[in-house]
């Protein structure tokens, strides 16, 4: 593989709407496929969406010398230059999520809305011991394992998305660069904090949805926000949104878009 193709994110592109291009950044140990059973596909039917693998996961795995939210920001940002792509709504997930405000932060110009599921960044608070768990999850048991912990307890973790992280690490390196990400993103024991300075000059929509059961990154990480920020707490959920409450990630999606 050559320089210029590990240079480039793996995607998937769905719908043709018109306005901004809605793009979905997925959350640590995850690939773009968490997108694509039912939140890509209902907001594809009225814009075009673009789910990317982030590099050092899925077919992002090459990406050279990315191993942090702010370098994440830097790719996603390249290729929407490589694809002619001026603004878009983004919507992250954990570190997902840090990797969309961080890229909102610095190129405002191109983020025209922001939603934001349980992201990262926005305290130094992380559950580092099960962070760095699930990304040396090797075999179906021990990630089962790990998400049992991301879940809300009333959520069962689907079958079909243990299957498909255990395909995903079975590539080569992609264990090694999960644990190799991991230990950047928790190093002693905390993670890099978004100063609030900077999500108050953010002149845009934004939603912040958060569980109330999230054992990852707690809920009180959402305190303190801009005023201008909308805040939604669901209290019955835990880390995992796009799997535990999708038609209520759609409905809020479907409202900002509006």
């Amino acid at each position: 593989m050559g320089v210029e193709e590990d240079s480039r994110l793996g995607a998937s592109e769905k719908g043709d709407g018109g306005g901004a291009p809605v793009v979905f950044l997925h959350g640590f140990g995850m690939t773009r496929e968490v997108w694509a059973h039912v939140v890509q596909p209902a907001i594809a039917q009225t814009h075009r969406t673009i789910a990317f693998d982030l590099p050092g996961h899925g077919a992002s795995l090459a990406y050279p010398d990315a191993l942090n939210a702010g370098k994440f920001a830097n790719a996603v940002a390249g290729e929407l230059d490589r694809r002619c792509i001026g603004r878009v709504h983004l919507v992250g997930h954990s570190m997902g999520g840090a990797t969309a405000t961080l890229l909102a932060t610095s190129v405002p110009e191109r983020v025209a809305s922001l939603m934001l599921l349980a992201p990262g960044g926005f305290g130094p608070e992380i559950n580092h011991r099960l962070i760095r768990r699930f990304g040396a999850a090797r075999s179906e048991e021990a990630i089962l394992a790990a998400l049992e912990m991301m879940f809300g307890w009333r959520h069962p973790v689907p079958e079909g998305l243990v299957r498909s992280l255990s395909v995903m690490r079975a590539a080569p390196g992609q264990a090694e660069a999960l644990d190799l990400i991991s230990s950047r993103m928790t190093r002693d024991g905390l993670q890099g904090v978004i100063p609030r300075e900077a999500l108050a000059l953010l002149d845009i929509p934004v939603t912040v949805v958060w569980g109330g059961q999230d054992c990852v990154l707690p809920a009180s990480q959402a305190r303190g926000l801009p005023p201008h920020f909308s805040v939604q707490l669901l209290p019955e959920a835990g880390h995992m949104l796009v799997e535990e409450a999708p038609e209520t990630v759609i409905a809020l999606l479907r409202d900002q878009l509006a």
